[in-house]
């Protein structure tokens, strides 16, 4: 082609009033010509004066943004789009002093109670440049169609109680929200105690070999710790090779 892009722009994931840059390479026959587009609702608007490959950005709200370029021949290429999304309200010291855009979380799940056949829904938010992939665990298993922020669930059934959490993470590294339980039950909800018995009933009744697996990372004296979560994901995997029903749970 007489023109293409060799750096596409990329999403970021930033908090209100934070500075970046948007970056656009592209090659040709002749010189180039760069002019940027912001997408404000429904409509694609000229950022006047934005001409050149870099576009400095001070956030202030989610917006989609996309780079034309063309030569002195009326050849014309248009980069992807890229989503620049502003989180208003963010924690105090985030992100920390010396970021450098690797994944911050910013939004936690929060433990649920749901009736059989309601639907499930569970959030999570990270900061990141670029902006953060998602990805949802249950009982240690990776859930290969939950993939976005949000976790949704149309109908629920007793099996999808357990403990969940998600991984968000880019180029830079990962980080992991808080573990939190969701409880499925009939037209009665179990509650906690009910729970442990029967947690009890199961071990006892069973024949089979099962394997429990408790990962605490979250001391009251003590800095939350990583390796105890992954470690648990880790060792059920390899259980559940060996022929174990593996029970996971955290904190």
């Amino acid at each position: 082609t007489a023109v293409a892009i060799t750096e596409q722009p990329v999403s970021v994931s930033v908090p209100v009033g934070y500075s970046f840059t948007l970056r656009c390479r592209a090659q040709g026959r002749t010189s180039l010509q760069y002019q940027w587009f912001r997408q404000d609702q429904s409509d694609c608007r000229l950022i006047p004066g934005a001409t050149n490959q870099d576009l400095p950005i001070i956030a202030e709200q989610t917006q989609l943004y996309t780079c034309r370029v063309n030569d002195l021949q009326r050849n014309v290429v248009f980069s992807d789009w890229v989503k620049v999304e502003v989180h208003p309200y963010v924690a105090r010291g985030l992100p920390p002093r010396l970021w450098q855009g690797e994944p911050v979380i910013v939004l936690n799940p929060s433990e649920q109670w749901v009736e059989v056949g309601q639907p499930l829904q569970l959030q999570c938010a990270a900061i990141g440049v670029p902006a953060p992939s998602y990805q949802w665990y249950c009982n240690g298993n990776l859930l290969e169609q939950q993939k976005r922020k949000k976790l949704w669930i149309t109908h629920t059934k007793v099996s999808d109680s357990g403990t969940y959490l998600c991984c968000a993470s880019n180029s830079h590294g990962e980080h992991w929200t808080n573990a939190v339980d969701v409880h499925i039950g009939g037209g009665e909800i179990l509650h906690p105690a009910e729970h442990l018995q029967l947690f009890h009933l199961v071990f006892i009744l069973a024949t089979d070999k099962i394997a429990l697996l408790v990962g605490n990372n979250c001391y009251q004296h003590h800095p939350n710790l990583m390796a105890p979560v992954r470690d648990v994901f880790e060792l059920s995997r390899l259980l559940e090779h060996l022929g174990f029903q593996v029970v996971s749970l955290l904190d």
